[in-house]
Parts: structure tokens; C-alpha cells; sequence
């Protein structure tokens, strides 16, 4: 049973990479309320690049909000918007996309500042029911 995920945005991104080289590395990403999936890109044609993320999670790395603390450090250069994910633990993960258009940097923030909104709001509606709960009851339904 899947629980199906509204897409805010789908495309190509660049990664860069964690190893001694730092290479940058295309992605398919695919932008959710729930955070971002990085699809890797090995296969040149773009149909196996869409059934990659139609497939889900599978062998895709998720970045989900609960994780991510800020979308930091933004540069143009070139033409390109580079960015860092900074990630709750303090790992920073990079990234670099084309100047033109929204650039994903800003569409990120803004989804990573509604999540944390909206975990906000249902965690303080479950702290006023919880002490509502608990300065007493009406008297309706007790028996004198």
C-alpha cells in the first residue's frame, strides 16, 4: 500500500559529490511536501530518468524536512545559482542549477518553511488540547 505524494517540482539539479574529488553530478529531483528525492541520472534517456521517479523511493536518496535545518548560502556565477541543504546533524550537502526561471533554492525554502509552519501549528493545537484536557471537566458529565 503507497501513499501517493503531491509533486511541487520535478527536474535536474546538480549534486555535488562527497568524495575526495568533489565532482558535480546530475539528479533527478523531485521536490515534495515531504522533502526532496535525488534520482540518480546513469542512463542517458529520459525515460528511464521518468520511470525512476515514478517508481518512488526506490533507490532514491530522500532528504526530508524533518531532517533539514536551513537552505543556506546562495551564489550566481555563471549563469548558475549555487546552495547548500544544511542538514539537522550539521552535514551540508551542495548543489548548483541553471539561473533561469524559479530557481530551486528558492521553491526548497519555501516548501521546507511550510512543513515546518505546518509541524508547527498541529504540535501547538496538540499542546492546547492536551492542557484543555487537563485543567478539568465541565461538570456535565460527573455524578454528584
Amino acid at each position: 500500500m503507497s501513499v501517493q505524494v503531491k509533486v511541487m517540482r520535478d527536474g535536474l539539479l546538480e549534486k555535488r559529490s562527497s568524495g575526495l574529488l568533489q565532482l558535480w553530478k546530475k539528479k533527478r529531483c523531485v521536490l515534495t511536501e515531504d522533502g526532496l528525492r535525488l534520482h540518480s541520472c546513469r542512463s542517458g534517456g529520459g525515460d528511464a530518468a521518468a520511470a525512476a521517479t515514478t517508481r518512488g523511493s526506490a533507490g532514491a536518496k530522500e532528504l526530508r524536512f524533518e531532517r533539514m535545518a536551513t537552505v543556506d548560502c546562495v551564489e550566481h556565477k555563471r549563469g548558475l545559482v549555487y546552495f547548500t541543504v544544511v542538514m539537522v546533524t550539521g552535514k551540508e550537502i551542495d548543489f548548483r542549477c541553471p539561473q533561469d526561471g524559479a530557481p530551486w533554492n528558492a521553491e526548497i525554502a519555501l516548501a521546507l518553511v511550510r512543513y515546518k509552519n505546518l509541524q508547527a501549528v498541529r504540535s501547538g493545537r496538540n499542546r492546547h488540547l492536551s492542557t484543555t484536557g487537563q485543567l478539568g471537566s465541565t461538570g456535565e458529565d460527573e455524578e454528584l
